[in-house]
């Protein structure tokens, strides 16, 4: 029997439906880490199913730290304009920005394996797996452009 309070709590932390965190605790047998752990790899199943679609739609986001010293602009695609107005896909993108000031990545293959700066566990290609598993559509970095003043 899954908790109500179980599932609550997993929902929070992963954005995940309700039926899939249901159906992750029943497997986990009501282990939590384990139903984590679940979901974590039904995200990454959904993210390669959804890899070879096109990405023509998505939007640009922008994050200037607070010294105004740096500043980030990145293109981050998914398929339609539906997912684009997304306020989840748009605090993806913020994140990605943010991110990107922090970590200074060179090109969007070395941003896709650092370690995300939120959560050093995951990686920004997992991060994107998990909001492509959230939203349904592929999610792709089309690129970005990083400004710093340094003395």
């Amino acid at each position: 029997m899954v908790k109500i309070e179980d599932l609550k709590k997993i929902r929070e932390m992963t954005g995940a439906s309700v039926d899939a965190v249901r159906q992750a605790l029943e497997r986990a047998e009501g282990r939590i880490e384990q139903a984590l752990s679940l979901l974590k790899e039904r995200g990454a199943v959904v993210a390669a199913k959804k890899a070879d679609r096109e990405t023509g739609e998505g939007i640009i986001s922008s994050y200037i730290h607070s010294n105004g010293k740096i500043g980030v602009l990145v293109k981050l695609m998914c398929e339609t304009d539906f997912v684009a107005r997304n306020e989840q896909f748009k605090k993806l993108s913020y994140e990605l920005a943010m991110h990107i000031a922090a970590a200074d990545p060179q090109s969007v293959e070395e941003l896709l394996y650092q370690a995300y700066i939120r959560d050093e566990d995951t990686t920004v290609e997992e991060l994107i797996k998990n909001y492509i598993a959230k939203m349904g559509e592929n999610i792709k970095i089309g690129e970005f452009c990083r400004f710093e003043i340094r003395k």
